[in-house]
């Protein structure tokens, strides 16, 4: 296991909250939000980015089974496409949040910012995800329940690859939008090619 800390207030239930898709072209945003048992211990939980796809889709079931109490929460790429992504981000953590079973006494966020909806004390943590093994569970079940659902619409439009690629903007997923165009999953107020097209009065 590398070097994550259990907690950064040791008397308090705390929560790991991290998102997932970001960056991505197509499909919803994914929050997640894990409180962890004392003395909680896995040799291979990390920032989920360091990890492979057969490590992630291994420590899922665990952190779920585990786990105190967890959540996951998804926005729409509609929704995204109004808000914006970063409140879009935001908004999807809070979701996590107040669907949690037991209600934590602080939250650890990954990131430098938060709005929150709740009266909970938070913390962000840059580069949490890598910090606290709290942060680290909410980035697995965050991104492996994204991937789930982008290779579930993946047979829907198989052109772009989104089962690969998960909506992140990869050569082959460009070169799509620019052959086939875009479809209703994509954020229209991403910049989804290198050069926009102008539009044409």
């Amino acid at each position: 296991m590398a070097d994550l800390l259990p907690y950064l207030n040791k008397n308090l239930i705390e929560a790991g909250c991290d998102e997932a898709g970001r960056g991505c072209l197509a499909g919803p945003v994914v929050a997640a939000v894990v409180i962890l048992p004392p003395g909680f211990n896995n040799s291979i939980l990390n920032d989920s980015k360091k990890l492979s796809e057969k490590q992630r889709d291994e420590l899922r079931p665990i952190i779920e089974k585990e786990a105190l109490a967890w959540a996951v929460a998804m926005v729409s790429n509609e929704e995204i496409d109004k808000i914006n992504i970063l409140n879009a981000s935001f908004l999807a953590m809070n979701q996590a949040v107040k669907k949690l079973q037991i209600k934590p006494a602080h939250l650890l966020i990954d990131g430098n910012r938060f709005r929150p909806q709740t009266d909970i004390p938070f913390t962000c943590v840059i580069k949490g995800d890598g910090k606290y093994l709290s942060i680290a569970a909410a980035s697995i079940l965050a991104k492996t329940w994204r991937d789930e659902y982008m290779i579930k619409i993946h047979n829907e439009f198989p052109e772009y690859n989104w089962k690969q690629n998960k909506a992140y903007a990869t050569k082959i997923h460009r070169d799509a939008i620019k052959k086939f165009g875009i479809t209703n999953y994509h954020r229209k107020s991403f910049r989804l090619i290198e050069e926009q097209l102008e539009i044409i009065f």
